[in-house]
């Protein structure tokens, strides 16, 4: 029969086990929210500095193609990242974010001339209240949520292709609809990515290894913040 000290023991044991296995999960995701917060920070100082200039301004208006350059080299980068990850160092995939993080500044810039400042700041604080909450559901949620991944996918293909349709058609009541699904879809995309990062904080990895994966994790939440974010802004934003 165990005694009571015995017992403590053997609990003691089981906590220390449970914690030495949870502390490279919290390492590995600290370093991917960390990643995030500062690509986020540097798109918003990029942002705000090029929409505040008005000769660089006019640069964008003036050439519209540079727009669309801008943005398939953005794509671009995405996949880059995505597809080479496992063939490039920690060192590279963090450059290709922080390019990625300034370009998306750029483009911002552009997006933000359409709507009021109190527009943004509203739908910013609205995406980062909706990240925030869907992050923690993911993290401590014990449920499998790999059918969210699967469902995302089609219903991000079906998204893309109504907003497609939507630039002929020209519908506000398409746009609407389209804006609403939207957030739904990345609320629920960040909450899958996040326990997906979770479980690969739980795998072990080399030191080079945990880097490029915090990278890319990082690019995977901020796309789901950011994509939030402009769907809120389509659906609340007040226009100029």
């Amino acid at each position: 029969m165990l005694r009571d000290y015995d017992v403590g023991t053997y609990r003691g044991h089981d906590l220390a086990k449970e914690n030495a296995a949870a502390r490279p999960i919290y390492s590995f995701m600290n370093r991917v929210y960390l990643l995030m917060g500062a690509g986020l920070a540097l798109t918003a100082i990029i942002a705000y500095f090029i929409a505040g200039s008005e000769n660089l301004m006019k640069i964008f208006i003036a050439n519209r193609g540079l727009f669309m350059v801008l943005l398939l080299a953005e794509l671009g980068l995405v996949f880059i990242l995505s597809l080479g990850i496992k063939k490039m160092s920690a060192a590279t995939a963090t450059a290709g974010f922080i390019a990625y993080s300034v370009l998306n500044g750029v483009t911002m810039a552009c997006i933000f001339l359409a709507y009021t400042q109190s527009s943004i700041a509203i739908a910013f604080f609205s995406a980062a209240g909706a990240f925030g909450i869907m992050s923690l559901i993911g993290y401590f949620i014990r449920r499998d949520l790999n059918w969210i991944g699967v469902f995302g996918l089609y219903a991000l293909v079906g998204l893309i292709v109504a907003m497609l349709v939507n630039i002929f058609a020209g519908s506000t009541a398409l746009e609407t609809g389209i804006s609403i699904v939207g957030i739904i879809l990345f609320a629920g995309l960040t909450a899958y990515d996040t326990q997906s990062l979770k479980k690969l904080g739980a795998t072990a990895m080399t030191r080079e290894e945990t880097g490029k994966y915090a990278v890319i994790g990082a690019l995977s939440l901020y796309l789901d913040f950011i994509n939030m974010f402009l769907f809120m802004l389509r659906l609340f934003g007040g226009r100029r």
